[in-house]
């Protein structure tokens, strides 16, 4: 590999460069500060935009779907449509089509190359923009505080990165000079468990270098919010601990790396602390978890958002633009709002939320190993009922509030509900019997104008709810409705560092103080220990390694829903097929040893292979008028008429979050029979079937837990070995001869 960026790119850089003072918010400026003489970093605002620059091509996006710049942040996207959260088969799980090493045949996603011939472009191009950035500060005349504070957020930077390339392809070659692109520099591949140190030590470096600026509650100054901290870099330090921990990289299950990591982890917690991270509203989870949903509509000063990227709601087209826009709000609200039209969560992920006394559904085979004896009956029909506060932040369902500022309606259209008092009616009805009876048939209609763009559930997951925020990060628009939004997206919340550290504890064999980190995050959303409840969890966690290392995984999947984390877990733990699958010329180290061979026997999860996952929608019943209705409004007498089937019936009250713990039950027993009288529950296509209509099932290839390189990557450097389990291009398409288990 040729050092630095795999493949050759011009690296000339231009003349001196004279930068103005950054007075801007930080990342609220854009600009282009690639190439720069080695004079520009004598000069602090000079250091400083061209750090806020490496920022700025290095940041997660919640705009961008996973892509070889990107991580997921949690759209549909080829990673979270691999999990339980969508439907719709990504690349990674088609069972109907396998990646390929090839150009033009089903090639494999490429996170590890891209364009060489574009620094911007180029996964290896941020690496060298990183290491020209780190060199020209340490080198520089500024003084020694001043090049620790702005390289210490560099080396947290070069970390990220890399570790967005380990986690998927295991060692890849450790860069940290800038070289001259020529033939003759060569990097090979390092051992994973090489990269990990790196990694660790890049993250240690930051943490030191960044101590006296962040330690002491923060940053500072408010134009520095958002820059990582010395806590940033420890709090990754220890996702990056626990994924080298884990069944992915660690088949024996070598206890001594769990113990190390619990160790580190729970001796780095101090720091992170200091640095001004905790659980947001921990003593205060509000009524049915307002405190938990703030979390998201919070920008400045929210102690959950340990590593995060910022937005701002100005509008595109100024001169200069600053204009930096979070799409997230836009996308999830219904098209009746003047929003993008919603996302749909599959009805996989619906089922498995837990109950209201905090176990989950009885009916749920998933997680055997928890106590599924719910005091309350999951009644698939009616899912809303009695079900985990969480729930409700998360999913929309017919018949529940949703306010925002704004007014949807106009003259032109049909819209029922301004912001501040708007409900979502999402039933549907269909114009023919063959499509009501068809599950494949996209042929819906929706009330209150959501018409053709209805959804059968919504994504309510980090909404910036009115209800919750009277001061929305947003600024809405009759064109363009949430368009411009301020909200953040958390790459690493505090909650997900005490997840991290539970997880590592019960590992190590901590489990009672893995259970107590669990209990806090419970406590958040309401929670409590009142009646020896436990907080919802059962008893024998403290005894029963694995079922309390289920208990961890299940909190993270209803906690961090959503946010882009599930698919990583999904992998670390091998729980596609629990480990079992072979990987054509792999070694026995590669064999399943730890966890009794099998990571889903082990925690009594049902392997996602052979699953599959489709929508539900709430549908008018054969009743009324055989659950059928018009496709658009008419005019009959100079009088709109509706053409929704049960125009002429009452309404309940939609659900009201803000009501007491009574009401609130009371509302949602009101809702249940208006759906018991009106609607039923139907089976939505999710996940594709073939040419026959036969219903399809998720594949995912055991090759696939660790990447293959893609084509381009490997034609550019011949010297670079292909991973085992993926065809070498550089050699006949022969088996790849790398092992990343190997250290």
């Amino acid at each position: 590999m040729k050092k630095n960026n795999i493949c050759l790119f011009s690296v000339a850089f231009a003349a001196a460069i004279s930068f103005s003072s950054c007075s801007d918010d930080f990342l609220e400026e854009k600009k282009n500060y690639d190439n720069v003489s080695v004079e520009a970093y004598n000069d602090f605002a000079g250091a400083s935009a061209r750090v806020s620059d490496v920022y700025s091509w290095c940041l997660p996006d919640a705009n961008a779907n996973c892509s070889w710049k990107y991580n997921c942040t949690g759209l549909a996207d080829d990673q979270s449509k691999s999990t339980e959260e969508y439907s719709g088969f990504s690349v990674f799980v088609n069972p109907e089509n396998e990646l390929t090493y090839k150009s033009g045949e089903n090639p494999v996603p490429d996170y590890f190359h891209n364009q060489g011939n574009n620094i911007q472009q180029s996964v290896w191009g941020r690496i060298r923009n990183i290491n020209d950035c780190i060199a020209g500060i340490e080198g520089s005349t500024l003084s020694t505080d001043e090049k620790n504070q702005l390289v210490g957020q560099v080396y947290f930077l070069r970390a990220w990165c890399y570790y967005n390339l380990v986690k998927w392809y295991g060692g890849v070659p450790i860069i940290t000079e800038v070289q001259n692109p020529v033939a003759s520099s060569v990097t090979p591949r390092s051992t994973t468990k090489e990269c990990i140190d790196f990694i660790c030590s890049d993250l240690d470096k930051s943490a030191e270098l960044l101590a006296p600026f962040t330690t002491d509650g923060g940053w500072k100054k408010n134009e520095d919010y958002g820059r990582v901290t010395s806590g940033t870099a420890l709090a990754l330090k220890g996702r990056v601990l626990l994924l080298w921990a884990s069944p992915l990289f660690n088949r024996s299950n070598d206890v001594a790396r769990y113990k190390k990591a619990y160790e580190i982890m729970k001796a780095d917690l101090e720091t992170i602390n200091n640095c001004g991270y905790g659980l947001a509203n921990e003593t205060n989870p509000g009524v049915n978890a307002s405190g938990w949903a703030s979390i998201f509509s919070t920008r400045d000063n929210n102690p959950e958002a340990v590593f995060v990227s910022l937005y701002n709601n100005i509008a595109s087209g100024g001169t200069p633009d600053f204009s930096r826009n979070n799409g997230w709000e836009n996308g999830i609200r219904p098209s009746n709002t003047q929003g993008g039209g919603g996302k749909t969560p599959s009805a996989m992920i619906v089922d498995l939320f837990p109950m209201k006394d905090g176990k989950k559904p009885a009916s749920l085979t998933t997680y055997t190993l928890l106590n599924g004896s719910s005091t309350y009956a999951y009644e698939s029909e009616y899912p809303f009922m009695n079900r985990d506060p969480r729930f409700y932040r998360t999913f929309a369902f017919p018949g529940v509030r949703w306010t925002f500022s704004g007014d949807p309606r106009s003259a032109e259209n049909h819209n029922p509900y301004s912001g501040q008092d708007y409900e979502l009616w999402n039933y549907v009805w269909y114009n023919d019997v063959k499509d009501r009876d068809n599950f494949e048939s996209g042929n819906t209609y929706g009330a209150d104008n959501l018409l053709g763009n209805a959804k059968g559930m919504y994504v309510r997951k980090r909404t910036d709810d009115f209800d919750v925020n009277s001061n929305p990060l947003y600024s809405f628009r009759q064109a363009g409705g949430f368009k411009f939004c301020a909200a953040p997206y958390i790459e690493i919340r505090y909650a997900e560092v005490l997840l991290n550290l539970a997880e590592a504890a019960c590992g190590a064999g901590d489990k009672a103080y893995a259970v107590s980190l669990l209990k806090r995050i419970r406590a958040r959303v309401g929670y409590t220990n009142e009646g020896n409840s436990n907080y919802g969890l059962q008893e024998d966690l403290t005894s029963n390694q694995a079922a309390c290392m289920s208990a961890i995984l299940y909190e993270r999947q209803i906690e961090l829903a959503y946010e882009g984390k599930r698919f990583d877990d999904l992998r670390r733990w091998m729980l596609f097929d629990g480990g079992t699958g072979k990987v054509a010329g792999a070694p026995s180290s590669w064999t399943l040893t730890g966890w009794g061979g099998n990571t889903c026997s082990y925690l009594g999860f049902t392997p996602l292979n052979g699953q599959r996952r489709d929508n539900m929608e709430f549908r008018v019943s054969d009743a009324i008028n055989d659950g059928l209705g018009e496709i658009a409004w008419k005019t009959v007498g100079g009088e709109d008429v509706s053409p929704d089937p049960l125009a002429g019936v009452a309404r309940p009250s939609a659900v009201d979050f803000r009501k007491s713990a009574d009401e609130f039950g009371k509302q949602l027993s009101a809702l249940k029979e208006f759906y018991q009288t009106n609607l039923v529950r139907k089976k939505k296509k999710g996940d594709a079937v073939d040419s026959n209509h036969a219903e399809l099932y998720i594949n995912f290839r055991p090759k696939y837990y660790f990447l293959g390189f893609y084509q381009s990557a490997m034609s550019s450097n011949q010297t670079l070995p292909q991973t085992i389990g993926w065809g070498d291009y550089n050699n006949g398409g022969e088996n790849g001869t790398f092992d990343p288990l190997a250290e």
